[in-house]
């Protein structure tokens, strides 16, 4: 009887320990599924206002993500030793994008591009020559802050592989009084 009692309090007293170590694992093995799933980062620069601002940190959506047209993504530059870049995407593969830098218009496939979310009309050319059309397997991204935007009107960014698109910027988590969807 001694010998049974002594067995449930062995239990009781480490059993929580036991459930605890339970508890660890489950949180490791959803942390390391989570990150598969989504990512993280944070905005440099003053590049996607107004839209996003310097220091924000932003929640990506990765698995299965295909890039469409107005999504803001992440890409990825850390192989050229870069900062990741947030912009938004304006052309896809096969798409023909023309900017006409006297009338600050942005085209892409003879359609004029409604773009209410830029901080000022397009200014800056970079040394990209237009109209050019978007190769297979890439994309065309601007910041929205067209004329402070190192983007791909520079041959520094050029198209974007869309293997180096990390993840489209889907929420925003910093700071606690923007925190909410993109």
């Amino acid at each position: 009887m001694e010998k049974r009692l002594h067995g449930r309090y062995d239990s009781l007293k480490y059993g929580w320990l036991m459930d605890a170590k339970k508890f660890i694992l489950l949180l490791i093995v959803m942390f390391l599924a989570l990150r598969l799933v989504i990512g993280f980062s944070f905005v440099t620069g003053d590049s996607m206002e107004p839209t996003l601002h310097e220091g924000q940190r932003l929640v990506l959506r990765q698995i299965g993500y295909e890039p469409q047209y107005g999504d803001i993504v992440v890409v990825d530059r850390t192989q050229d030793g870069e900062e990741p870049l947030v912009k938004r995407v304006i052309g896809k593969a096969g798409d023909v994008i023309y900017i006409d830098f006297n009338t600050h218009e942005v085209w892409r496939n003879d359609e004029l591009l409604d773009e209410p979310y830029i901080n000022e009309p397009t200014a800056l050319s970079g040394d990209l020559t237009f109209p050019t059309r978007v190769p297979e397997g890439c994309v065309f991204v601007m910041g929205d802050n067209r004329n402070h935007s190192l983007d791909s009107r520079d041959s520094s960014v050029g198209m974007v592989d869309e293997r180096r698109v990390m993840g489209e910027a889907v929420f925003r988590i910093y700071p606690l009084d923007k925190i909410g969807g993109i």
